[in-house]
């Protein structure tokens, strides 16, 4: 039977003022089944790589311009496609940065969306009704676009589909009350407009789903009273009367979804087979009032099969790509895989002896989402008492008990049971003050089958105790750190005093690799890429743009403290492992501003620290020890200095590294000019003809010009 599998956190949603908005347009399949596109509802649009749950790339539309439909992936040409302000077509490339200097073409009336298939050419959905293929609009943006829709009529739901060779535009519109549905061919150009049968007065369907099968488009629609039905139209013969003309469209009731008092507001049901259908937003028949599932439903039996509940608000959203369903709850994204297989009637009434079904070989095995097929009752039943055991047993019973079902060959790959144990472990140390295992923890967070989505309150307990080395193993290997935990990381670790910091266990290659920079802060030692001490005191007179100049006295011992760390070692090594944490910028800056000034000018004296000493020709190579790039330095550096610019100029103790990180970029700039000048006389070193005949030793004059 069909079954929902252990969910993680794509992405966290950006607040808006309506509560009843998700803040998300639109989810789009990309390249393969692991990319999708996210639009979100005001100006931007993220690449995601599913599988590592980070952005890839991300697009903004300037302040005052809104995305008015989610953009899609055209494959012919490898650009993404989106539309601003309902008559504005943005076309860009992965490797581009700025979307406002992307192509641009203004079309003559409103589009609704532009809708792509794999291997097809993008189509543009205008809002009365009209249909282009997008190279046919782009050759002329300001072709008249014909009405196809009747006054007072708008539409409510769009896709398209491929059935066969020919791709057809699906919308549904609606009218004074009255629903039709629309199938608009490409290639030939047919179009046929359908009535579907009306239900209660004042009832219009809250969701559409289609699907092609056995030569037929089915569309599956569901009701605020929980009725759910299906119509099907053949896909031969739809040419043969074409006309806004509209048919009667027959319907069957596939279902009637238990709705408790009152109707559905906010619900939506998602074909997945010819047999299964993943509902969101329809109360759970077994579950309590204020609780809201994820379900899967089989429509040929009327049975529930899956069901998930969901934390946070369900907006009624809802898409599904390669067997992995995205519903965005609360103020997260997540990502829930699925599986379903065909069911007889014993497996749908769960009657069926059979093997547990095996998870998608595609999930990432870190997301606690994989399930084995052959049972191992032995296992199953010791971990399902180990776990109700430790609800209650000390310490040290616990840590015991964990350490010999960790030992065993067979719990290795058992992510299930790690992430479940682990629950409980913090769900019981978070209610009793008294209860702690760090060390389990830390054996548990070693396995690497865990990430934050399997418990969310892992970090934050550790910051709660003040294990700073179970902190230090959860940025290393929870590849899905939000960023609000990440600053909250940087929060804690820049505020704590050093004697404490110094006091903690740390990982001994992050430890080895700050005693081989601090061990090297005396000395003069020289500096590359186009940086030193000596350009350093010549520039320091410019000042910065409409800024005071400050006087060498000033400098000098600004330059000497600036070779020292300004932090103990330790508190070093834990933000050595902030620096390493994987971000996406968007949502990482609206956490940064609650850091206090002194905290900021504090990280940002470390950051320095840390970019001169890169910055040394002697600076030892650091192979094998876990240490941040010198991009990720810079990386936040800028970040930092966006999230605080303004408060950092109004500081005086600032006064000072701001003019460093200003002479840092001006010796930078003079650097590439500097190239730029001889950029020529290399490529002419670089083509000359290598005498072969050179003998054992000689000297060669070569004149550049």
């Amino acid at each position: 039977m069909a079954a929902l599998y252990e969910g993680y956190t794509l992405c966290g949603l950006v607040p808006t003022q309506d509560l009843s908005n998700s803040c998300i347009r639109g989810i789009e399949q990309e390249r393969d089944s692991d990319h999708v596109l996210v639009t979100d509802s005001t100006r931007s649009v993220t690449l995601y790589k599913v599988s590592d749950q980070k952005p890839l790339g991300s697009w903004t539309v300037k302040q005052g311009q809104t995305l008015t439909c989610s953009a899609v992936f055209n494959s012919q040409t490898k650009e993404y496609v989106a539309v601003s302000d309902n008559k504005m077509i943005r076309i860009w490339k992965e490797e581009d940065i700025l979307l406002d200097k992307a192509f641009k073409a203004t079309v003559s009336s409103d589009i609704w969306r532009v809708q792509s298939v794999n291997g097809g050419e993008p189509v543009v959905l205008f809002q009365r009704g009209a249909v282009r293929l997008l190279d046919s609009l782009l050759s002329a943006p300001q072709q008249p676009i014909e009405e196809v829709l009747a006054q007072e009529e708008a539409i409510r739901w769009s896709t398209n589909i491929v059935a066969e060779t020919q791709q057809f535009v699906i919308f549904t519109t609606e009218q004074k009350g009255d629903n039709f549905l629309y199938l608009q061919g490409l290639n030939p150009n047919t179009l046929q407009r359908y009535r579907l049968e009306g239900e209660e007065p004042g009832l219009i369907p809250l969701s559409f789903s289609a699907s092609y099968r056995d030569k037929h488009i089915c569309l599956l629609y569901l009701y605020p009273n929980g009725h759910v039905y299906q119509s099907v139209v053949p896909v031969r013969g739809l040419g043969t009367e074409e006309g806004t003309h509209a048919l009667p469209l027959p319907r069957s009731l596939q279902m009637a979804l238990p709705v408790g008092e009152g109707l559905l507001e906010a619900a939506t049901a998602l074909v997945l087979d010819e047999a299964h259908v993943a509902v969101v937003g329809v109360p759970h028949p077994s579950a309590g009032a204020g609780k809201d599932f994820l379900c899967i439903w089989n429509t040929n039996f009327q049975t529930l099969q899956a069901g998930k509940e969901m934390a946070g608000k369900i907006y009624g959203q809802l898409w599904c790509y390669s067997n992995k369903l995205f519903i965005p709850h609360g103020k997260t994204l997540s990502v829930i895989p699925f599986v379903c297989p065909k069911s007889s009637l014993a497996s749908a009434l769960g009657k069926l002896r059979q093997a547990k079904t095996e998870a998608p070989a595609s999930v990432p095995s870190w997301n606690n989402i994989l399930h084995e097929e052959k049972a191992q009752p032995s296992r199953t039943v010791e971990t399902r008492k180990t776990v109700c055991w430790i609800t209650t047993a000390p310490v040290e019973d616990v840590q015991k008990e964990v350490e010999g079902l960790l030992s065993r060959s067979d719990m290795q790959d058992s992510q299930p049971s790690v992430g479940q144990l682990v629950s409980i472990l913090v769900s019981r140390s978070l209610s009793d003050p008294a209860f702690y295992t760090p060390s389990t923890l830390a054996q548990l967070v070693q396995t690497q089958c865990l990430c934050h989505s399997v418990c969310p309150d892992f970090v934050l307990l550790a910051l709660e105790r003040k294990d700073y080395f179970l902190c230090q193993l959860c940025l290393q290997f929870f590849p899905d750190i939000p960023e609000a935990v990440t600053c909250a990381c940087l929060k804690a670790f820049i505020s704590m005093p050093d004697v404490d910091a110094e006091k903690a266990s740390l990982d001994p290659d992050s430890i080895s690799f700050m005693e081989t920079v601090t061990s090297r802060e005396r000395g003069q030692v020289g500096l590359q890429n186009g940086f030193n001490s000596t350009s350093l005191n010549e520039e320091s007179s410019d000042g910065v743009s409409g800024g005071d100049a400050i006087t060498e006295d000033e400098e000098k011992p600004s330059t000497r403290s600036e070779q020292n760390c300004p932090v103990g070692l330790h508190k070093a090594v834990l933000l050595n492992e902030v620096l390493q944490t994987a971000y996406s910028d968007s949502f990482l800056l609206p956490h940064l501003k609650d850091l206090s000034s002194q905290h900021v000018v504090l990280f940002l004296q470390y950051l320095q620290f840390l970019y001169l000493k890169y910055s040394q020709d002697a600076f030892p190579q650091t192979h094998g020890l876990r240490s941040p790039s010198l991009a990720q330095i810079m990386d936040w550096v800028c970040l930092v200095l966006d999230a605080h610019f303004t408060v950092l100029v109004m500081t005086p103790e600032a006064k000072g590294l701001l003019l460093n990180l200003h002479n840092y970029v001006k010796s930078q700039v003079r650097l590439v000019s500097e190239l730029g000048k001889i950029e020529s006389s290399l490529q002419a070193l670089h083509q000359m003809k290598v005498k072969k005949d050179v003998g054992q030793y000689s000297i060669e004059v070569i004149e550049l010009f």
